[in-house]
């Protein structure tokens, strides 16, 4: 089930008491994993009623998942709108860096890979729509500049981000093979010839 805060396509707006919860869910995240997240827990950490909570989602999981999308939202605000295929691609690993050295995210990674799978690729969420939308309209922008080939910003931008998103978990896998220099290296050249004229 979805979040409730993030059924349509803009950007999901949260009020205090909201924010102060899905604070509470990232750090139990970050802290225990997932299976750390219990309404009760969640009350505790936050400080608020278990009723509070229930007002905005209806479990535990879809707290989680807002709470991904918090930190997704919070990580894209940090990175500038591109308006070229090069500030596309500077943006994306920028982004990737971001979202390696994430304290939620990292933990994640790390500590739960499986459920970071289940949330990332099982389904196609309210964190990946908002990744997309960014990407898509950056490509729009780009295109309109003739630095990024034509196509829909929207196919173009979904290749992008599972282009990006399957170097991101793989890279602890094949660090081994190749480092982190050749690694963003290969990367920037992949991600730049699907974008490029």
């Amino acid at each position: 089930m979805e979040d409730r805060q993030s059924s349509d396509r803009n950007p999901p707006r949260w009020d205090a008491t909201q924010l102060r919860i899905l604070g509470a869910a990232e750090q139990l995240i970050a802290q225990r994993g997932v299976g750390g997240v219990t309404i009760a827990e969640l009350a505790r950490a936050a400080g608020v009623s278990r009723p509070t909570i229930y007002r905005s989602w209806a479990g535990a999981d879809e707290v989680v998942r807002a709470a991904l999308l918090h930190r997704v939202v919070t990580l894209l605000e940090r990175v500038p709108f591109a308006q070229t295929r090069a500030g596309i691609v500077d943006d994306v690993l920028r982004f990737s860096e971001a979202f390696q050295t994430d304290p939620l995210y990292s933990a994640l990674l790390a500590r739960e890979p499986e459920v970071f799978t289940r949330y990332t690729l099982h389904r196609f969420g309210a964190s990946q729509q908002a990744i997309l939308q960014r990407m898509a309209a950056s490509i729009g922008a780009a295109q309109a500049g003739g630095t990024v080939r034509d196509g829909d910003p929207q196919h173009i931008g979904v290749m992008l981000l599972l282009i990006a998103q399957s170097a991101i978990l793989s890279h602890g896998t094949v660090n081994e093979l190749i480092d982190d220099a050749s690694w963003e290296r290969e990367l920037r050249a992949a991600l730049d010839g699907l974008l490029r004229p």
